[in-house]
């Protein structure tokens, strides 16, 4: 059955709303250009290379900041038909997210326009020639395998490209979160490469990066998304403009924490007011607080407003032109520091380990240096709190409307939250990237313990109940985005007991066996990607074994008891051959470490191939433990059932159970 997408109505004027867009990206490009005009003489001294003319000069920083307005605008408009305004009932979108879809759409194929720009632009100012020398795609696309910077832009443009072919036929609301996702994704390559990604405490500036880029997309896509539909006068203003105030709060206290953090790891204190590059970190720090006192008065002023009246769309609009001007220069603020030289570092006898993963190693792990020795990783270990925070949060709630939950599952979730906490922060996770049997502790932490404790906590079904059903006239809301996200053709994929267990298992072969791990070693992104595989892919899998949430494709408890016999034996084998294996994997990146105290890599191996057989035996008990309790309260459960049922018919099915026993003795009597 196909349906006819939705029509903007006949009296919206799109070119008003069209201008804005084009103002905040002109305006963006422009501050870009002018600050790197700047700078200009002191990053050419600082690389040493000759000035690649004025269009690479003025137009790299030009395309950068127009690209990355474009990026947001379809992050935003990704985001607000997904979360800001609700579909209609058959979940067709309906014509104000239909539209925001659009506008994401044509802000993505945009931004994958400015990508595609911006590697021949970035080849001319690595080397340093004219843009007239790079204009041959051939020659580009070589000479941008050896440029990681335009490499990382190739890349940007591949997801924008992808991003906007796959937005296009979209109509129903299922996959709008699934562009947002993949919006976000194209952010990915550039905050993985730069000044952050390089020299010291580079671990810390790519996460806080990370963060940054991700909450600052979030914001000032939503932000220029609502203002666009402000000014369109479209349908569920009151809401969206809730919403969004909601998230812009969170995502101003994520940029601010994550960009004091990350330049903090690039200049001294002192620097901020004696050089360029912190005086743009000055700038940057102000248009943040007058973000986010802008935001304040939105939310004080604008969006209480338009509560009491969904007519009364001019405060909003007024404080979000402002608000999307001081994103339009904060854009250009961060492009021109980007290529602004920062100033050299305290410390310029940076060790070798320092260099490769970002800070040095205080000599061999020891038990006071694993429990003790922390480096705070921001990913995971903020995740770990939050994800603590957030289901207290849910617990009380049920709490204070006298609704009771199990103490066990709060202390699993809790539990499980302290085990990603320790795999990633504490000494396991700093000796993590330069030795593979601690490197095989956090693996098993995350894989194997983590997952079963949280699965445990049953954080979906304490969701389902602590948060607030939309009702039936109501806009849906998170409860009902998550009922949608667990009844997904997705969802009902990945809990299949075969995909899930190839997921868990398949993960330990392939990743270590077949060159992937060689290749990833070296690499921070790899680590977090690895990472979150681990514990993804033992999610899925506990979840479907031993899981108390619902899952979209129920299996009975035989059935689980078999797909753990038959998988978890796999680990043990996995442990035995890695012990037996007589190469090293990716010994070269280890050898580079040069760690004095770190010599014998086959040692080290067999011992985190000991560590992958030996870790498998506590969770096989845990998972056998809570297997069998759950398999005996379904049995008590089921009894209790059964037993209201007979008092209700005075057990009529037990009486015509004996009444067939006695008709069946009479015929036998009969017969003899």
């Amino acid at each position: 059955m196909t349906s006819v997408a939705p029509v903007a109505p006949g009296g919206v004027r799109r070119a008003p709303v069209w201008a804005v867009l084009y103002g905040v990206a002109v305006l963006a490009g422009v501050t870009a250009a002018a600050l790197s005009a700047l700078s200009l003489a002191d990053a050419l001294t600082a690389t040493g290379l000759p000035d690649p003319g004025p269009v690479t000069s003025y137009g790299l920083p030009f395309v950068k900041a127009v690209g990355e307005i474009a990026a947001v605008t379809a992050t935003g408009g990704f985001l607000f038909a997904a979360f800001m305004v609700p579909p209609q009932q058959n979940q067709v979108l309906d014509a104000a997210g239909y539209r925001a879809l659009r506008t994401g759409t044509a802000a993505a194929g945009a931004w994958a326009v400015c990508a595609v720009l911006m590697v021949p632009l970035t080849v001319s100012d690595v080397s340093g020639q004219p843009l007239a020398t790079r204009l041959s795609p051939a020659d580009i696309w070589s000479v941008a395998d050896l440029i990681e910077i335009a490499g990382a832009w190739r890349w940007t443009a591949l997801l924008a490209v992808l991003v906007t072919v796959v937005s296009i036929p979209v109509l129903r609301w299922s996959w709008t979160p699934v562009l947002f996702a993949g919006s976000l994704l194209t952010l990915l390559p550039l905050a993985l490469s730069g000044h952050s990604s390089s020299g010291g405490s580079h671990d810390i500036a790519t996460n806080s990066l990370l963060i940054h880029l991700v909450a600052g997309a979030i914001w000032a896509g939503g932000l220029l998304a609502l203002l666009v539909h402000t000014l369109r006068g479209g349908g569920h203003g009151p809401l969206a403009a809730r919403r969004f105030s909601a998230v812009a709060l969170w995502c101003f206290v994520a940029m601010a924490f994550s960009g004091v953090i990350n330049a903090l790891v690039r200049i001294r204190p002192a620097d901020l007011v004696s050089t360029q590059y912190g005086l743009l970190i000055l700038a940057k720090l102000v248009a943040l607080v007058t973000l986010g006192g802008l935001g304040w008065q939105q939310r004080r002023r604008a969006v209480a407003a338009l509560q009491q009246d969904p007519d009364a769309r001019q405060p909003l609009i007024r404080l979000a032109l402002v608000e999307a001007v001081v994103f339009g220069l904060t854009f250009g603020v961060a492009v021109a520091l980007g290529r602004t030289p920062p100033p050299p570092p305290t410390n310029t006898n940076l060790s070798i380990p320092a260099v490769e993963i970002g800070y040095d190693l205080a000599g061999p792990p020891t038990v006071g240096k694993v429990l003790f020795d922390w480096r705070f990783d921001l990913i995971f270990g903020t995740a770990a709190i939050v994800f603590a925070l957030v289901y207290l949060a849910g617990v009380r709630r049920l709490r204070r409307r006298g609704d009771a939950w199990p103490i066990g599952r709060v202390v699993a979730w809790l539990l499980g939250c302290l085990v990603l906490l320790l795999a990633t922060s504490s000494g396991i996770g700093r000796y993590m990237p330069a030795m593979f049997s601690m490197h095989m502790i956090a693996h098993m932490l995350l894989s194997m313990l983590a997952p079963i404790l949280l699965v445990l906590g049953a954080p979906v079904t304490l969701a389902l109940r602590a948060l607030p059903a939309a009702g039936r006239d109501g806009p849906p809301g998170p409860r009902e985005w998550l009922l949608a996200a667990l009844h997904s053709r997705y969802s009902q994929v990945v809990t299949n007991p075969i995909v899930a267990t190839a997921l868990f298992v398949v993960g330990f072969y392939g990743l270590y066996f077949s060159g992937l791990f060689e290749a990833a070693a070296g690499s921070h992104f790899a680590h977090l990607a690895m990472n979150l595989h681990f514990l993804v892919s033992g999610y899925l899998f506990y979840w479907v074994v031993i899981g108390i949430d619902p899952t979209p494709r129920p299996i009975p408890h035989l059935a689980k008891l078999a797909v753990v016999f038959a998988s978890l034996p796999l680990h043990a084998f996995f442990g035995v051959v890695l012990m037996g294996t007589q190469s090293v994997l990716a010994e070269s990146f280890y050898r580079s470490l040069q760690l004095s105290w770190h010599t014998d890599l086959m040692g080290d191996q067999k011992l985190g191939g000991g560590i992958a057989w030996a870790a498998g035996e506590i969770p096989l008990v845990v998972v056998l433990i809570a297997l069998f309790v759950q398999w005996r309260r379904t049995d008590d459960r089921t009894a209790k059932r059964l037993d209201r049922a007979a008092d209700r018919d005075d057990d009529a099915d037990l009486a015509a159970y004996n009444a067939m026993l006695a008709e069946l003795a009479r015929r036998e009597r009969e017969r003899s």
